[in-house]
């Protein structure tokens, strides 16, 4: 009969992965805040000696960020922070328009009381957020936002695609919204979606929906055509 012999590698490979998780989000953090800004290229040596760790855990790291889509890993160059173009924005915020819309007119009449009340909890948290300008935050409560609204839509492959959406909407929100100034008008909506939501106006709120991501498509739109005039 055979016994098993315990691997001394199995501590070392999970050591690995909980450091890796660890600096995974150190980086998420830097790139969210834009210390890291779009072509940013983060050098595993750089990132060994700064975190006083090997290598081994900095490259599962980036392979966690590559899968979020925060980095591309590309030949000759290694990890370069991920940034959209303004075809790429166009286009995700055409398939939210498309797609929240309908999801919402599907879900809204499913939303219980537990529901109402964690979507007005995120607009408390939401408000408080953009009022301490807690930029990091934003992105977070406004993806959390928008998909419990969709929570209950019945439809798990479209949701999938709005939160990886909604995900690489994360930046470009939050730029949105720091570059425009109008964070009460982001706030203010919220409320009114979530108001006619509860009120049984499901389509009215669709609509409203429907508005407020075309709004923010547009003043994103025109930041990054500003951006890119000599």
């Amino acid at each position: 009969m055979l016994t098993a012999v315990p691997s001394r590698s199995v501590p070392d490979r999970l050591r690995h992965k909980t450091v890796a998780a660890a600096v995974a989000e150190s980086l998420r953090q830097r790139i969210l805040t834009g210390e890291f800004p779009a072509g940013t290229q983060l050098r595993q040596d750089a990132l060994a000696e700064e975190f006083g760790i090997s290598r081994i855990p900095i490259r599962e790291a980036l392979l966690q960020l590559e899968a979020t889509g925060l980095i591309k890993i590309m030949p000759h160059r290694g990890a370069v922070v991920s940034g959209l173009s303004v075809e790429e924005v166009e286009d995700i915020f055409a398939l939210r328009v498309r797609l929240e819309p309908e999801l919402l007119a599907l879900s809204a009449p499913r939303l219980n009381a537990q529901d109402l009340q964690g979507l007005r909890d995120l607009t408390e948290e939401y408000g408080a957020a953009l009022e301490a300008g807690e930029i990091l935050l934003w992105g977070e409560l406004n993806r959390r936002f928008h998909l419990d609204l969709l929570r209950h839509a019945g439809r798990p492959r479209s949701l999938t695609i709005v939160a990886s959406l909604l995900q690489d909407c994360d930046r470009p929100t939050r730029l949105q919204l720091s570059a425009s100034g109008d964070v009460a008008r982001a706030d203010r909506e919220h409320r009114e979606i979530l108001a006619l939501c509860e009120a049984g106006q499901f389509d009215a709120a669709a609509d409203h929906l429907r508005r407020h991501i075309e709004f923010a498509a547009q003043s994103l739109i025109a930041i990054y055509r500003r951006a890119l005039t000599p």
